[in-house]
């Protein structure tokens, strides 16, 4: 199902809410439909946008309508295919009267099972402009008092509102063609279709309706001429034009084909030959579904005529409609003695395109021909030159715009600016302008956005060293902004970004685009207020992209081994999605590994704001430089709802995973190792990948210190067998694999691992079957070597055995020699259980596992999750988090919302509040275990932290010491105790409010007549509120009763027994009430009691609020809570 929700800056993934297409059920194809409310009077600029999901196969048909009276309009119609995740998606209205809605729907049958929806629905620029007393001086005043600016006067778009603008007294003289009953004045050739209908399923590209009526019954003209052979509308002869303008305001229509292009020709005609038409006016690409408005002011000594030029490649569309010339465009009156232009043979042909362009005779369409050579489409611009002069990459990106072709950027902008080639003496905004021509912010005359984009052509694929330089400047306060976009198949990715107002000052940069598929593209995006004070502006210069060949190496390539103190060495952040990895200095709660002070490579989802669910972080290819290698590196997992990191190694196109890790593994950072495996005497190359998979937005992740060296790693200190068996080798028959439950299916072995709780986790497992291994015959499971232990050290395994009985699982451990140091009867159920030894090794050593066989058939064990930690073993469900959270497991639980528990402790800063310091040491170099209520809301209700499997007791004390600190007596957490076992959950202890900002004690009595499991449940009880919820040093004391604290010195969070506790706050409450009712009497009698009313009111300022010695109550009148 789709991601839950589109927008989320600052809220957790599953807390967000869309509109989603229920399941269809039916034989027949169905459509469900959205409908909006009923809107009024949308303005010619009125855009809609949204974001969709439909994956492939999902969905046959997506539309988006326009109800208005008794026609409908289609906005915008896909069969697909749509791309993975959300897509953005926006719509121009057009003009609109009166009342009209909006539908999204989609149509899908009984084959189509994933799921469709919509999120983030917005109106932008729609409304109509407000009446006004006065206006600004040079513009018009309506008649319905709006005021708009003199070039909206007779350009065929109702700005004022009532149409007072393009009303016969101010537009009379104007030559207005609309198409509506013909061309007009104006001449076409072959190529131009004078359609009178919009387009349909069978031209899908065409324009749904005009832009005269805003209606599928207007008419446009049409064109759908191929590269070469353009087709031509010309004007009529005007008489030269003199010191005044002759302007042309158009509406064009590009779509379906990167190669649709319109062109804009002046023609000057004399008494001799007609001169060469000049270029005036070039638009290239796809505009999307909307009429973009543009306009060209001409001024000639001679008579002349206006040419427009369309044509488009294959399923593309070329439109116009609403031509209109000024009143200074005078036709000549009399018969001329010059011929008109004949439509064939003296039509222009299109001006000189950048090389990607060119056609040759000799070549197929599409082709550039250099030399012998013919280049493909596909080969231009791939940063690998075919050409021996190099054609073939020019035009490509890289220019110092002095050339007119300005390396290929071409002009996308659909609104008031537009990005324009200029000289340094045109330019007015920048102080320090650049000697030459350069790339500038300008005025022009779209209708749609108020940002200036411009792109370079198809780009790729790139290689990982790929850079882009430039010069630029930026001027602009206080919402202006200039950006490079990679476009990448629908997709936006925000590359770059200049940080603020250089002033005027020209200043250099770089960018990394990395390696990239193709096709992609470079989009620079602009936006300044031109009427602001100080000459806004903003140009870019100089622009040259490097090392973007996939074919370069340099000395870094070969460098695995990165502190990243430097630069990323050999890695380089993947394109697959918005969600990267960045190379960031440490800054507050973001510290390297290397100097607590340096650089290293992060993930954070938020910075900036990402939608991807995943992040590649991968090496360049590399060479095995010994049979097997030792990589090594430094992680940090940190947060409530972090994800997963995962290892994999890459090889001639399979991919290998070698080592994950998943959920918040405390803020400090940890060492993992992985051996990478290569044929003996095989040079085939490598690549590394470290994959992040996020949950949510909270947590983030980190990488440092990567080293790689000749040899086998030493057996990692956790192994949870999801990507590898870690090394381990089955001894005598080879008993043991490694396996998972996924298709229901396996033989033998738990429906569930322990580290994912799903079918889908592996394990390692033996049959212990008198079939595959007779009574008392053992099955033996062996390690790689561990490296030698500085200090005891606690060696912990989740064991599994069948519900008939197993036998039994001895382990050992082999240093000198192998000896035994714990036998367990593995007795069947359904739960995982926690086995522990004590390890002290002063060498190099091994653990064996070792099952013996009771002669039971269906019977088997199992074994995952095994952590090596340094400190003596805990008992069962007890923990001083010193080293870890011992045997307690944060793991999500489903339908909670996502959430886990963390691990800490003062001395690291974190970017969530936790306590200063932990009980155990009381002092910041202490740990403790952690929540965060903050991330908690409507989607998120709360978080476990589970004990192992406990026996079932009679009677047990459970004692632990928590922490609870909010901002004030408005917010509360909540910390409860659970008994969670087949008989159900039993709450058992529970504390809220706020809370002092010390450690208090508890002691809960425990009893269960089955197997169960202590929780700690972590959750609000008002709202939601930065607060953090702590634990430390919890004993649960098997088969004894609690005993109450004595009083102790300065231990003021238990000054006193329970029962004194109890009924000083029960005299202290009786107390109150007497008052209270005292007090109400009082106010009776005077007759002024603001809260006696069959009305409740709240009055304003101070609320009735109930103190008592551990935190705050709030009366029912306050909060809703119970």
């Amino acid at each position: 199902m789709p991601l839950p929700s589109h927008l989320l800056p600052a809220l957790v993934l599953f807390l967000g809410w869309y509109m989603a297409v229920g399941t269809h059920r039916g034989k027949e194809a169905s459509t469900a439909a959205l409908r909006s409310p009923t809107l009024r009077e949308a303005a010619s600029s009125c855009k809609l946008r949204l974001w969709y999901h439909a994956a492939s196969g999902d969905v046959a048909e997506l539309r988006v309508e326009l109800i208005h009276g008794a026609e409908t309009l289609t906005l915008w119609q896909s069969t697909g295919p749509w791309g993975p995740g959300w897509q953005e998606l926006a719509v121009t209205t057009g003009r609109i009267r009166g009342d009209f809605r909006v539908t999204f729907s989609a149509t899908r049958n009984a084959t189509h099972r994933g799921a469709v929806a919509l999120d983030d629905l917005e109106f932008w620029d729609c409304g109509l402009p407000t009446p006004q007393a006065n206006c600004p001086l040079g513009h018009h005043h309506c008649q319905n008092k709006v005021c708009v600016e003199p070039q909206q006067l007779c350009d065929g778009e109702d700005n004022c509102g009532d149409l007072s603008d393009e009303n016969p007294l101010t537009c009379g003289r104007h030559i207005a063609t609309d198409f509506e009953t013909g061309l007009g004045p104006w001449n076409r050739s072959e190529g131009w279709s004078w359609n009178h209908r919009a387009g349909g399923p069978e031209r899908p590209s065409w324009p749904r309706r005009d832009h005269s009526r805003n209606s599928a019954q207007g008419s446009f003209l049409v064109s759908v001429a191929e590269p070469g052979t353009p087709a031509i509308l010309s004007s009529p002869e005007f008489q030269a034009s003199g010191t005044s303008n002759c302007s042309l305001v158009f509406y064009q229509y590009l779509r379906g084909s990167e190669a649709g292009c319109l062109q804009l020709f002046l023609q000057t005609l004399g008494p001799s030959a007609p001169r060469a038409p000049v270029l005036l006016r070039r638009r290239r690409g796809e505009l999307g579904t909307a009429w973009v408005r543009d306009r060209v002011d001409i001024q000639s000594a001679h008579p002349f005529q206006i040419l427009l030029a369309g044509q488009t490649g294959p399923g593309g569309v070329v439109g116009l409609d609403d031509l209109i010339l000024s009143d200074h465009c005078r036709p000549v009156s009399e018969v001329s003695t010059l011929q008109p232009l004949p439509p064939g043979p003296r039509a222009p042909a299109p001006q000189p395109l950048p090389p990607s362009s060119r056609l040759q005779d000799s070549c197929k369409q599409g082709h550039l021909a250099c030399g012998d050579l013919c280049v493909p489409p596909e080969q231009l611009c791939d940063f690998e030159e075919q050409c021996a002069g190099g054609e073939d990459e020019q035009a490509c990106g890289t220019t110092d715009f002095e050339s007119p072709e300005a390396g290929g950027w071409e002009d996308a902008s659909v609104g008031r600016l537009q990005w324009r080639r200029v000289s340094a003496q045109e330019s007015q905004g920048s102080s320090a302008a650049a000697a030459g021509h350069f790339l500038s912010l300008q005025r022009a005359w779209g209708q749609l956005g108020a940002e200036a984009r411009v792109l370079t052509p198809l780009l790729g694929p790139s290689g990982p060293s790929c850079e882009l330089h430039l010069a630029y400047y930026l001027q602009s306060q206080p919402r202006g902004f200039l950006a490079l976009v990679v476009v990448d198949s629908g997709s936006r990715e925000l590359a770059w970004q200049a940080l603020s107002s250089s002033a005027g000052i020209w200043k250099v940069d770089k960018v990394l685009l990395g390696a990239r598929r193709r096709p992609f593209r470079l989009e620079f995006v602009g936006l300044v207020d031109l009427d602001g004070p100080d000459q806004q502006g903003a140009g870019v210069d100089n622009v040259t992209l490097r090392d973007c060949s996939p074919t370069v190496t340099t000395e870094r390539d070969r460098e695995v081994s990165c502190n990243f103190e430097r630069d990323t060495c050999s890695w380089y952040p993947g394109h697959l999605s918005d969600t990267h990895w960045r190379w960031v200095e440490s800054r507050g709660p973001d510290h390297d590994h290397t100097t607590g002070q340096g650089h290293f490579v992060l993930l954070d989802p938020t910075d900036p704001l990402a939608w991807g669910h995943s992040a590649h972080l991968l090496s360049r290819p590399q060479v095995p430089a010994a049979p097997m290698e030792c990589l090594s590196f430094w992680y940090h997992l940190h947060g409530p709802q972090i994800g997963t990191l995962r290892l994999a190694m890459r090889r001639e196109g399979e991919e290998t995973h070698l080592w994950s890790r998943s959920g918040t593994q405390g803020n400090r950072w940890h060492e993992a190792w992985a051996t990478l495996s290569h044929q003996p005497g095989s040079h085939a190359q490598y690549q590394l990948l470290f994959e992040g998979l996020r949950d949510g937005y909270h947590g983030t992740m980190a990488l440092d210190d990567v080293a790689v060296r000749p040899g086998p790693c030493w057996a990692p200190n956790y192994c949870s067998f999801e990507d590898s068996d870690c090394g381990f080798s089955p001894g005598g028959q080879g008993l043991w694999r490694r396996q998972a439950n996924a298709s229901g299916h396996a033989a033998w072995g738990p429906p569930t691992d322990h580290t994912t709780e799903t079918a889908q986790g592996h394990y390692m497992v033996v049959d212990t079957s008198p079939d595959a291994l007779p009574r008392g015959q053992t099955a033996s499971l062996t390690s790689k070597e561990h490296r030698p232990l500085a200090q005891p050290a606690c060696l912990t395994f989740w064991y599994h055995g069948s519900l008939r009985s197993p036998g039994t699982l001895r382990v050992y451990l082999e240093e000198r020699g192998k000896h035994q140091v714990l036998s367990l009867s593995a007795h069947g159920g359904l739960a995982w259980r926690l086995g522990s030894v004590d390890v002290q090794a002063e060498r190099a050593w091994r653990v064996v596992f070792e099952a013996v066989a009771a002669g039971v058939a269906h019977s088997y064990v199992a074994l995952d999750d095994l952590l090596l930690q340094d400190g003596p073993c805990p008992q069962p469900g007890s923990c001083d988090f010193e080293s870890g959270l011992c045997g307690w497991s944060h793991l999500a639980w489903p339908g909670l919302g996502g959430y886990s528990w963390d691990w800490g402790g003062g001395a690291t800063p974190s970017r969530y509040p936790q306590p200063p310091v932990d009980h155990t040491v009381g002092t910041e170099a202490g740990h403790f275990a952690f929540f965060e209520t903050g991330v908690l809301g409507p989607g998120g209700r709360a978080a476990w932290l589970r004990s192992e499997p406990l026996p079932a007791t009679p009677a047990s004390c459970l004692r632990f010491w928590y922490h609870m600190g909010f901002p004030e007596h408005f917010y509360k957490g909540e910390l409860k105790v659970l008994l969670h076992s087949a008989q159900g959950q039993l709450a058992v202890w529970g504390a809220g409010g706020h809370r002092r900002h010390q450690w208090l004690e508890a002691q809960v009595e425990v009893a269960s007549a089955k197997e169960f499991q202590i929780v700690f449940e972590a959750t609000l009880g008002g709202q939601p509120a930065l607060g953090p919820i702590a634990l430390d040093d919890v004993e649960y004391l098997a088969g004894q009763h609690c005993q109450q604290p004595a009083p102790s010195p300065g231990n003021t969070a238990a000054p006193g027994s329970l029962p004194a506790v109890v009924g000083s706050a029960l005299l202290l409450l009786m107390l109150l009430v007497l008052l209270g009712l005292g007090g109400r009497r009082w106010l009776q009698k005077r007759g002024s009691c603001p809260f006696q009313s069959n009305t409740e009111v709240t009055a304003p300022g101070f609320d009735n609020i109930l103190f008592n010695a551990d935190g705050v109550t709030l009366p029912a009148s306050v909060t809703s809570d119970p």
